[in-house]
């Protein structure tokens, strides 16, 4: 293993679970009343917005557009992001490790999200571990989102280290391919297998709970 003075951690899918290979996306359709008939029209919907809402898309203003042109009756008060939330899961497994790392080194969140998610996931309290992270970049505050390379630039121009000592843990291929390209060290993490993947990083760094 190289040299590693900064770790950079994407957010769903590694320091907490979310909905990364579950079934949740489809029990929060079920839950909003679409039916299988409707799910083709709600991915082009979504598709619509994808490349905005982990910028500058307010995505409640999506919740409008799904009662209109799906003709389901979505409560008035509802709201995506409490409810992607409470689906959200916390994961332990990592925390003792991020503790361990961030003794030695600098450590970061690099990840997209939705405006507004960030507090709604800090305010529930039990999903976020309490850590003074040395640098956040948020995708709807910066302005570009994974797998766009200019967010890993960047997140590269806010540390004070090479490209080659970045360490990016991550759950998604797609995003490790980018980082990789600019030189980065990588780390694939599997939500469904936690536990398993926070002990090979672990391992990896050289650390022990």
């Amino acid at each position: 293993m190289s040299k590693i003075s900064f770790v950079y951690f994407d957010v769903g899918g590694v320091i907490l679970l979310d909905y990364s290979g579950t079934n949740k996306w489809v029990e929060m359709q079920r839950g909003l009343g679409i039916n299988p008939e409707l799910d083709a029209k709600f991915v082009e919907i979504w598709g619509r917005y994808r490349d905005q809402i982990c910028i500058d898309c307010d995505v409640e203003t999506i919740v409008p557009i799904l009662r209109k042109e799906l003709g389901i009756n979505i409560p008035k008060n509802y709201s995506l992001i409490q409810d992607f939330v409470s689906r959200y899961e916390p994961n332990p497994s990592i925390w003792p490790f991020i503790e361990q790392i961030h003794k030695n080194t600098k450590i970061g969140l690099l990840t997209n999200m939705y405006p507004g998610l960030f507090d709604a996931i800090y305010g529930r309290g039990d999903l976020m571990i309490s850590k003074n992270w040395d640098v956040t970049v948020d995708s709807s505050v910066v302005g570009a989102q994974k797998p766009d390379p200019k967010i890993f630039q960047i997140a590269q121009s806010l540390v004070d280290c090479p490209p080659r000592e970045i360490l990016f843990v991550e759950n998604q291929e797609r995003h490790l391919d980018v980082a990789k390209k600019l030189g980065w060290q990588t780390f694939h993490y599997d939500p469904q297998n936690a536990l398993e993947s926070s002990q090979n990083l672990a391992q990896l760094i050289g650390i022990a709970e």
